[in-house]
């Protein structure tokens, strides 16, 4: 079995190749590097702040006091890493791939983990009239929002490989589904547009998909007994239900056995796919995460403050729009307010130089070459775009610190 999907991995004249490492330009070379597309790939995840954030975004628990082993978006990944890695090395898969997608693939997530996400979503399909959700944010932020200074001090776009870029937005794991195969096309990934519509393009991709959900579900048991969540008798009900006999449940058990039963059941003919007992058992267990984790009591009460906070950050940053000079009047009138002091940089980044005129934000802005995806804020709309952009891009501590400035601001 080991090695089986060796021939259809993304390798050189499989796939597609040139279409697969495709970037929208070129990225500055040097005569000794010796990485790979996908190689440099992660790298440029790696260094990127979206990723360095990561550690302060929650995963499921965030408020949770003086723990510090309860899981982060950043320990998240590395998991779907370490899982992705496993799997494709044992296919003959890309592992290169496999390992810079699982970097990649939480980079759109929202402050105050899923609860975040619905409360931005809400809000912009109310403000803005269009949907939000982390994939589409992720692939979003990777080609528009972040920025890596290059060898002469410029500030350009992460400019991703369309393997990376398509992994990141076809990851969805809510999307039940077994036997999973790559797509044919390799279409405009514009062409997204909700959650889990295509598969990935790759089989790294898919494995990926796969892995998120095999690395999340178990942690989140072990983090929810942490928190007291669980109580003795829930945990002999998950135990009868994951059919474990003689050893706890837990991730790493959790994500053993998948890993496993997954490794011996997939073909390039069958697809990646879990024996029928071991799918069973995994959408059994995501079934108690939701009746017992999720939707408890003491984890709802924490995301009605969540959603408290996103609600006045949004409405607070909304109403300081003043069209073509907003960042100028940012800029004058909230001298000591660090979160309207950011929010004007951000601005500046991303705005045409004559929003920027005046601000003395002018020489950051000349070093940004990237797309300037909110022109000169001509409309409400455009500027409601950044205000939502601004705010998923946070951690969990700084919105909530966030927050209490804005509503400082207003008293």
């Amino acid at each position: 079995m080991s090695g089986s999907f060796e021939n259809v991995a993304a390798v050189p004249g499989c796939r597609n190749w040139d279409r697969l490492i495709h970037r929208e330009k070129e990225l500055y070379g040097r005569a000794d590097d010796i990485r790979s597309p996908f190689g440099r790939d992660y790298t440029r995840v790696l260094h990127s702040l979206a990723f360095r954030r990561l550690k302060h975004k929650t995963q499921v628990f965030f408020n949770a006091g003086d723990n510090d082993h309860v899981c982060t978006r950043m320990e998240h990944v590395l998991h779907v890493e370490s899982v992705s890695s496993t799997i494709a090395s044992f296919l003959g898969l890309n592992t290169e791939l496999t390992k810079v997608i699982s970097m990649a693939h939480d980079l759109g997530h929202a402050p105050f983990g899923h609860q975040g996400e619905k409360v931005l979503k809400s809000l912009s399909e109310e403000y803005l009239g269009t949907g939000f959700w982390h994939e589409k944010n992720g692939l979003y932020i990777c080609d528009n929002i972040e920025l890596l200074e290059d060898n002469e001090m410029n500030l350009q776009g992460l400019d991703l490989t369309y393997a990376v870029r398509d992994g990141i937005i076809s990851h969805c794991g809510e999307v039940d589904s077994n036997a999973i195969v790559p797509r044919d096309d390799l279409f405009d990934l514009e062409e997204f547009d909700s959650p889990g519509k295509y598969e990935a393009a790759t089989w790294e991709g898919c494995v990926v998909k796969f892995s998120d959900k095999i690395a999340y579900l178990g942690r989140d048991l072990e983090d929810a007994r942490m928190m007291g969540i669980l109580q003795i008798g829930q945990i002999k009900e998950l135990e009868k239900i994951a059919g474990i006999r003689n050893e706890t449940v837990n991730t790493t058990v959790i994500m053993h056995n998948a890993i496993i039963d997954l490794c011996r059941h997939s073909s390039p003919k069958d697809g990646l796919r879990l024996s029928d007992d071991v799918y069973r058992q995994i959408s059994e267990i995501k079934k108690f995460n939701y009746e017992n984790i999720y939707l408890s009591p003491k984890l709802i009460e924490i995301n009605k403050k969540a959603e408290e906070n996103l609600k006045v950050l949004f409405l607070g940053l909304e109403k300081l729009y003043s069209g073509s000079e907003t960042i100028r009047d940012l800029v004058k009138d909230h001298k000591g307010n660090k979160v309207l002091e950011d929010f004007a940089v951000f601005l500046s980044m991303y705005c045409d130089q004559e929003a920027v005129k005046g601000t003395g934000l002018g020489p950051l802005a000349e070093r940004c070459l990237n797309r300037k995806v909110y022109g000169n804020l001509e409309t409400r709309s455009v500027y409601r775009a950044a205000v939502r952009d601004f705010i998923a891009g946070m951690t969990d501590v700084y919105a909530e610190n966030a927050c209490k400035e804005i509503i400082c601001s207003e008293s």
